[in-house]
């Protein structure tokens, strides 16, 4: 069963940082999931929310700011004062650093394009990944939002989907086959639902937030294809 860092190794660093990103691969993780929103001037940049008060010393919608601005803000202080000076990084910053390491690792890349909508995400991301080499076979775009997946898929239908689910929908099979989704990563009251037991059967889960290792062995039994931790740490010794 694979082990992706949630944000990175988010329980001990500033999340969906360059920091986190780096102490979670010296661990040893199978991948590292991150989020994706967009500024102003249509830079992609890893952040989780859709507002930055959360995660950085600034108030306001990433939607508002452009990256430049963005880059001046500390993500990292409101975690740890140790970690102040922390930036939000830009996704290309992120895939260079991937680039340049010597073990492959998969990154998900989930696309938080459902309560904003950032007009030409999809493509922006598939533009900026088509820009290096052998990515096919270590990313995976991942989305709460059925249009985002759909237009990915319009564009480029052999990317590699995830389908973002919570709780047991009726129809994720059916939309899943539709456009060709390899995996769904759902939550565990999605995994024991009828519906996340056939999808099992089907597709590739992966189990999100998972910080219990009594649960990660429950799901080892499931034949779970992966789960995502705050804690890569503990679930890697297991």
């Amino acid at each position: 069963m694979y082990i992706y860092a949630h944000r990175g190794f988010s329980g001990e660093y500033p999340e969906n940082t360059m920091i986190a990103f780096q102490r979670a691969y010296e661990l040893g993780v199978d991948g590292i999931e991150l989020d994706i929103q967009m500024t102003k001037d249509g830079e992609l940049v890893v952040i989780h929310d859709e507002c930055i008060e959360r995660t950085t010393d600034g108030i306001g919608h990433v939607k508002d700011f452009s990256f430049r601005q963005l880059r001046q803000l500390d993500a990292g202080g409101w975690f740890h004062p140790r970690f102040a000076g922390e930036r939000i990084p830009a996704l290309a910053e992120v895939l260079d650093w991937l680039s340049d390491q010597k073990r492959s690792i998969i990154l998900n890349i989930e696309l938080k394009n459902g309560i904003i909508h950032y007009d030409g995400m999809e493509e922006k991301l598939l533009t900026l990944l088509h820009s290096y080499r052998s990515w096919r076979h270590h990313i995976v775009c991942s989305s709460f939002s059925i249009g985002s997946l759909y237009r990915i898929h319009q564009i480029d239908p052999h990317v590699n989907k995830a389908m973002l689910v919570e709780g047991s929908q009726c129809d994720v099979l059916d939309f899943a086959y539709a456009i060709n989704v390899k995996e769904i990563h759902g939550d565990w009251n999605f995994l024991v639902s009828q519906k996340g037991e056939e999808a099992s059967k089907k597709v590739g889960i992966c189990v999100y937030t998972v910080n219990d290792k009594f649960l990660l062995h429950e799901l080892i039994n499931r034949d779970v294809k992966a789960v995502m931790t705050d804690f890569p740490n503990h679930m890697i010794k297991e």
